[in-house]
């Protein structure tokens, strides 16, 4: 399996089988390509608007047997309507301070990441990371990533998200926060910010991977209007 990428042959293998993160009785399996090369950039341009994502130095998308519930989605950022609940976690967030570093990791990154992993995910497979592996998740990218870190007036990082800048848009590959501060909706607010962020660089789309229908872990996804996914026919515009 191939796409042409200039002047060869764009190699892709499919993984195992694993258990599935996001839905129970399920296997999932991806297609994955290597990303390299000073093609790599363009190769992942067009990678992403056909729903792959990208992990490491890997671009992958779902091909699980029987099953198509992973759908990509994307936020149409010059056309973001927010509804009331999504106003009222911007203003409870505004007093929060942004900044774009390249993609470092670090020390207080980790701790971060490892307390939302224990609240939060502590069935999946990415509880136990070490730093090393964190910061191999964090630095290891052939494209344009970095990372957003937000914090509190006092300095204390609240939230971060890695990114992947394309020429249409920005991907958030991995988000993190405080777990122990739910009122504020912190993940909701990472992806309000970033959809700012797009509109004030003029860039068409925000890039949310994947969503499943079914899965708690997705429902949030739903909020951001409006939303296109990617299916048989392209990216189409619809309602979750």
């Amino acid at each position: 399996m191939s796409i042409l990428n200039r002047t060869r042959p764009l190699p892709f293998l499919v993984t195992t089988e694993l258990p599935c993160p996001y839905l129970t009785a399920r296997m999932e399996r991806k297609v994955v390509t290597e990303l390299s090369g000073p093609a790599a950039a363009d190769t992942y341009e067009t990678l992403s608007r056909a729903g792959f994502r990208r992990s490491h130095g890997i671009a992958y998308r779902p091909a699980c047997r029987g099953c198509q519930a992973c759908v990509p989605v994307r936020v149409v950022a010059g056309e973001y309507d927010p509804g009331r609940t999504l106003r009222r976690i911007e203003r409870r967030n505004e007093d929060l301070r942004s900044a774009v570093r390249p993609a470092r990791a670090t020390q207080e990154q980790y701790r971060l990441f490892s307390r939302y992993l224990e609240h939060r995910h502590s069935d999946g497979e990415m509880l136990g990371m070490n730093l090393q592996e964190y910061g191999a998740m964090i630095e290891t990218s052939p494209l344009d990533t970095r990372i957003v870190e937000l914090r509190a007036p006092s300095g204390t990082l609240m939230a971060c998200c890695l990114t992947d800048w394309t020429k249409d848009g920005v991907s958030a590959v991995y988000s993190f926060f405080d777990p122990d501060l739910p009122a504020r909706s912190l993940g909701s607010y990472v992806v309000v910010w970033l959809i700012r962020e797009a509109q004030r660089w003029g860039l068409p789309y925000v890039y949310l991977g994947y969503w499943v229908e079914g899965s708690r872990k997705m429902e949030y996804k739903s909020r951001f209007r409006p939303i296109e996914l990617y299916g048989p026919d392209g990216w189409q515009r619809a309602a979750l």
